[in-house]
């Protein structure tokens, strides 16, 4: 788990909560309203917002992304 945190890892869970971030507030989008004048902007923010933290904490427990130090025993 040395890898965690490294500039690398860093830039691997950014990636992953952004693209996490967009996808979760287009489907919010998409099922809190009909017509764009009709989204509550507050709750798609919010709802993306929490799964964004929610992918850099699933993150913590290792990103496929980012190659295992191969010194590192378990």
């Amino acid at each position: 788990m040395k890898n965690v945190l490294t500039p690398q890892w860093i830039r691997a869970a950014l990636i992953r909560a952004i693209k996490t971030f967009s996808q979760v507030a287009i489907a919010a989008i998409g099922t809190t309203s009909t017509m764009i004048s009709q989204v509550d902007w507050g709750i798609v923010f919010s709802t993306a917002a929490l799964s964004a933290v929610l992918s850099i904490l699933t993150s913590l427990a290792g990103l496929p992304e980012v190659k295992e130090d191969p010194d590192e025993s378990i």
